[in-house]
């Protein structure tokens, strides 16, 4: 799915809900109204759902709201990187055992963990309840890379004409290369859990720039949608693909996203 048209979606969505509630305000009996000038709460705490080009992350957030207009925040949060040029595929057997879709030419699936510090800065005076705030975040911290070999259940026959086969999990290797790197030798992709106690780290550096929609913004429960771009580098390029003269790994990624929050906030 494009990701162009899911964050399209989400704030269409988001707009959608805010225009309703305010529909819904309407029919309540009018409230006194009070001058909130101040400071509300004093700190924030939410979960996070991100969804990216090439990937997905979830995470923690946790806001320290310094002032009406700006909240200093911490987050951490752990997902998947995967290269926009990967292709899955599935094979249909007539057999019992059911096969997983796999990525040819993928040798490594790819962790992220990232942390983050970061600034969200409202652009006007927050909405009153069930008012829809707008304004603009920033963050940046480190970003790990967990590289865990991705493994392969292979063909191998054991009679001369084929009829008899042997199933290998197997990760890539120079050796087996000619074996792996061929659709008609693969089975399907071997349990996620392989290849953990294999994992090497790749230490790097994240950002984040977005806007940033409140809904609610003086509501007891956090409610918000961030859209923006994300760039993360790494201390070498990533092993994703196997390379070849025409595909080369890559240690930046550059990528948009949209990112739910939910959450509470409280006075102390």
């Amino acid at each position: 799915m494009n990701i162009r048209i899911v964050i399209f979606s989400f704030l269409v969505l988001w707009i959608s809900v805010s225009s309703t509630l305010q529909g819904q305000r309407t029919l309540q009996p009018k409230l006194i109204e009070f001058d909130n000038k101040g400071v509300i709460y004093k700190n924030e705490r939410a979960f996070q759902f991100r969804i990216l080009e090439s990937g997905m992350a979830a995470g923690y957030y946790q806001g320290e709201i310094v002032s009406y207009y700006k909240t200093k925040f911490y987050s951490i949060d752990i997902g998947f990187l995967r290269d926009v040029r990967e292709r899955r595929q599935t094979k249909n057997f007539s057999i019992a055992t059911p096969t997983n879709s796999f990525a040819i030419g993928k040798i490594n699936s790819v962790i992220n963990i990232r942390g983050s510090i970061g600034r969200k800065i409202y652009l006007s005076e927050k909405g009153k309840k069930r008012g829809l705030a707008v304004g603009y975040i920033y963050e940046f911290g480190p970003s790990i890379a967990l590289l865990k070999p991705y493994y392969l259940d292979l063909f191998y026959p054991v009679d001369q004409g084929g009829i008899e086969v042997d199933i290998r999990s197997e990760r890539f290797s120079e050796e087996n290369a000619d074996v792996f790197l061929d659709r008609n030798r693969v089975f399907g992709a071997s349990n996620y859990r392989r290849g953990f106690s294999e994992i090497t780290v790749v230490p790097g550096i994240q950002a984040k720039a977005g806007v940033h929609f409140a809904l609610g913004a003086f509501d007891e429960y956090i409610k918000a949608l961030e859209v923006g771009i994300m760039a993360d580098l790494y201390t070498k390029p990533l092993a994703i693909l196997y390379e070849t003269e025409e595909y080369k790994n890559k240690p930046l990624f550059i990528r948009l996203y949209a990112n739910l929050l939910f959450g509470v906030r409280k006075n102390k």
